[in-house]
């Protein structure tokens, strides 16, 4: 290149100049050049070379499987068969011969919709859906802790949230007995008849007291698709923010320290925290707007 002339200026520019242009590394100039001036078939793979083809391998895997007194065994059984018989190659290389030669066990599996979820998981109006789910995080002086957190499908508040050393099924639902109080006009039989809370398949969740303490305040268990949290989208949302915005930037000395804070956090976010599906307005003044306009139950 630093010999050859530009066909547009008829001037002769080195490498560095060049590369510098390109945006590319000089090393990464002189590996392609390399590359370009190999002949085919010069790179091969690395290691012990096999005296055995694709074709070869397979109909000796086809003997190993004919003889064998079992059906249905895996490539990593065949693979080790094969050894026994003095055949050395790879794990991965007997699992493609198997698939290209239509050799594998047939497996079960069962039908799932190309796409669960078609439908919205966000609400018209506050208190219709509230969604429950836990994090962790630590503090310095007793270790390990489970953050509770309890979240409105509609305006994205945070209407409950709670720290404890044990995530017991009685810690998970301290933040929806706090959503209740304050939003529901008090802790009593069926004080939130109607509503529904969106959880997932977690052992607290599931748990008798759990379901029995929400079926008293008459609320309606809705759980999420097993293994999709996308249906519980919207609390999964907030456990980011709150991340992000508490857990990942602050140091916290104990359980009591943390809870303080959470609140605390709990307060600002409702009051402060814009979102733009509301239209930028924050959840509080979501909530505020869709009651004034007569949306709410």
């Amino acid at each position: 290149m630093s010999r050859a002339a530009s066909s547009s200026t008829g001037h002769v520019y080195g490498v560095a100049r060049v590369v510098c242009a390109w945006e590319l590394a000089r090393s990464s100039f002189y590996y392609q050049r390399g590359v370009a001036g190999q002949t085919v078939g010069g790179f091969q793979r690395r290691g012990p070379k096999t005296a055995w083809s694709d074709r070869a391998l397979t109909e000796k895997i086809r003997e190993i499987i004919a003889r064998s007194p079992f059906h249905g065994e895996g490539h990593r059984k065949l693979w080790a068969r094969l050894r026994f018989e003095g055949v050395r190659t790879s794990k991965v290389r007997v699992l493609r011969l198997l698939r290209e030669a239509q050799l594998l066990g047939p497996s079960r599996s069962l039908p799932r919709a190309e796409n669960p979820h078609t439908g919205r998981i966000v609400t018209e109006r506050p208190d219709q859906m509230w969604a429950a789910d836990h994090t962790a995080t630590a503090t310095v002086e007793e270790g390990p802790v489970t953050v509770f957190v309890a979240v409105d499908h509609c305006t994205t508040e945070c209407v409950g949230i709670h720290a404890a050393k044990r995530a017991t099924r009685f810690e998970a639902l301290e933040p929806v007995r706090q959503a209740v109080r304050d939003y529901c006009g008090g802790f009593r039989e069926k004080a939130a008849a109607g509503l529904q809370l969106r959880h997932d398949w977690g052992s607290q969740y599931l748990s008798d007291d759990y379901q029995a303490e929400i079926r008293f305040l008459g609320m309606e268990s809705s759980p999420a698709f097993v293994r999709q949290p996308e249906g519980n989208g919207c609390v999964e949302r907030f456990i980011r923010t709150l991340k992000e915005q508490l857990l990942w930037v602050r140091t916290f000395r104990t359980v009591e320290e943390l809870r303080q804070a959470l609140q605390e956090f709990r307060e600002r976010y409702n009051q402060r925290w814009i979102v733009q599906r509301l239209g930028y307005l924050t959840p509080q003044q979501a909530r505020q707007q869709l009651l004034a306009q007569g949306v709410a139950a």
